[in-house]
């Protein structure tokens, strides 16, 4: 199961195959700026197994975001997440730096959003963001997000969730 393509993008489920572009942007500082820390190569790896049990467990994930000529962009895609101690489900995104600004996030996170509505029939999207990262909060808006609630349980003391029902 995956995403409808786009205009401009489509999904595939990521594997091990993908490790130099995951590890190449999840490594970048740029790209992972409200995160704690870039990640290893090793961490990416353990990224990506992540996202094949999710597909395994769910049915769903982040997927690899390409152009529709195959050039990788980024991940995005659905993943449950605990929130104030309940899970909610999550839409996440990652772009390489390069291409930041163009649009892809939104264009792909909306994507997941009629996937996560129209397929999965859940009746409520999340989005977490540490609350200095206004472009992702921009993101979310452009999906019709709204602040709910702040979350004190992740890797950072405070984490902006914002969400709506589908």
């Amino acid at each position: 199961m995956l995403p409808d393509t786009t205009a401009r993008l489509r999904f595939r489920q990521m594997d091990q195959t993908d490790l130099d572009d995951i590890a190449a942007m999840l490594g970048d500082p740029a790209v992972m700026t409200y995160y704690p820390a870039p990640k290893t190569r090793n961490e990416a790896s353990n990224w990506i197994a992540w996202n094949e049990e999710n597909y395994a467990e769910y049915g769903f994930g982040l997927w690899i975001v390409e152009t529709l000529a195959g050039e990788f962009l980024g991940d995005c895609g659905l993943t449950w997440q605990e929130v104030n101690d309940h899970l909610e489900l999550e839409v996440g995104y990652h772009m390489k730096n390069e291409i930041q600004g163009h649009g892809f996030a939104t264009e792909d996170a909306n994507a997941c959003k009629e996937f996560a509505r129209d397929v999965l029939q859940a009746k409520t999207l999340v989005a977490i963001i540490h609350p200095e990262n206004i472009a992702s909060q921009r993101v979310a808006e452009k999906l019709g997000m709204k602040h709910v609630e702040d979350d004190f349980g992740g890797s950072i003391a405070v984490r902006t969730v914002m969400g709506m029902e589908l």
